[in-house]
């Protein structure tokens, strides 16, 4: 009879964040594939059981987390990891310094080189070619994310020499250019969680739409929704389009090129159930536009920010909740705060599902 192996059952929406906790405490059994359990979990395989205390810590992230216990096949290795297809092309002292993670959007990987590999970024390049069968480009990034649109220079170290790519996720397929519109692929099952989360018939704002992955699901997932996909980049905007196109559901995205506090004022006040803020850097200082688009009967927002060491979710839902105040409606309640994903030593990104009152209330 195979054997089982302990393991840890989680809602599949909070499945990243989970593997991101155990994986601290070392819990994690990588020689097995995370396996499907319903529609709606997935179990986590463990090297052993956890103690209390660890448990303890799991639930604090994840409360609903359940121990459990199956039989999980072991993952395919792959020929050569990037470390090892590096070690010796590298002097001893620096395969400690080969990233450990990389972004890949479609068939483009981005990675981010540090100062002592910069004499062998070809080199690294190469080898994620080499590795990531799938992948044609790899890019490193050259300058962090910055100006109005959010962008980020690029450099290539190997492979064709192309920024544009089409990426899929979720059911969808969206085409990207990572040079022209910031794109994560990070976020992926908090695009599904949300796109879950919409009801039939609802309007949606999505504020800083980009080229369209929060937009483009919900409408696919909510077929009777109406969603209005604001961007300030023209080029993002035209991509989201195209996207829309792709998915077939143009009919359902309206999109509008602007700056969202002007497109609020003008065309979107007091329309939206539901409004997305996923602009991390400075969504708070949006909060009043959203609230301005959600309408006079209440409904929700999710809000988008980055939690830095020592602050903490309550901190920044006491944030929320003050700019919300000073535009005389108020929070009923959070419905969900939660990190979404690691950025930096101690740092995230945290979103909150806020339901905001009616006025009359």
């Amino acid at each position: 009879m195979p054997q089982e192996t302990p393991c840890l059952k989680v809602a599949k929406q909070h499945c990243e964040e989970t593997v991101v906790a155990v994986n601290k405490l070392g819990l994690t059994d990588k020689g097995l594939q995370i396996q499907k359990g319903n529609e709606d979990s997935l179990y986590i395989p463990l090297q052993r059981q956890p103690n209390e205390e660890e448990m303890a810590l799991l639930r604090a992230r994840t409360p609903e987390v359940q121990l459990a216990s199956c039989v999980f096949p072991e993952k395919k290795r792959q020929e050569k990891t990037l470390m090892e297809t590096l070690q010796d092309l590298l002097p001893p002292h620096l395969p400690a310094n080969i990233p450990r993670a990389l972004d890949i959007v479609g068939d483009i990987a981005i990675v981010e080189i540090p100062p002592e590999l910069e004499p062998y970024k070809v080199a690294v390049g190469e080898a994620i070619l080499k590795v990531h069968k799938n992948v044609r480009v790899a890019l490193a990034k050259a300058g962090k994310v910055s100006g109005t649109y959010r962008l980020r220079d690029f450099e290539f170290i190997a492979g064709e020499h192309r920024t544009c790519t089409v990426y899929k996720e979720n059911g969808c397929s969206y085409y990207v250019d990572v040079a022209k519109a910031y794109f994560s692929p990070r976020l992926s099952h908090e695009r599904e969680r949300v796109a879950s989360l919409v009801q039939e018939g609802e309007t949606v704002v999505d504020l800083f739409a980009g080229v369209g992955p929060f937009a483009i699901l919900i409408a696919k997932t909510s077929e009777h929704a109406k969603v209005f996909a604001v961007d300030i980049n023209p080029e993002a905007v035209a991509m989201l389009e195209r996207n829309a196109i792709l998915n077939r559901v143009e009919n359902r995205v309206f999109s509008i090129v602007g700056d969202a506090r002007k497109i609020v004022d003008e065309q979107l006040e007091g329309m939206a159930d539901r409004v997305i803020m996923n602009l991390p850097e400075t969504a708070c200082k949006f909060v009043d536009v959203a609230c301005k688009a959600v309408k006079s009967t209440g409904g929700v927002v999710h809000f988008y920010g980055f939690v830095r060491s020592p602050n903490t979710l309550e901190n920044m839902k006491s944030r929320f909740s003050e700019a919300v105040s000073k535009t005389g409606r108020k929070v009923e309640t959070f419905l969900e705060a939660k990190a979404v994903r690691e950025t930096a030593p101690y740092e995230c990104q945290a979103v909150l599902d806020a339901k905001i009152a009616s006025f009359s209330q």
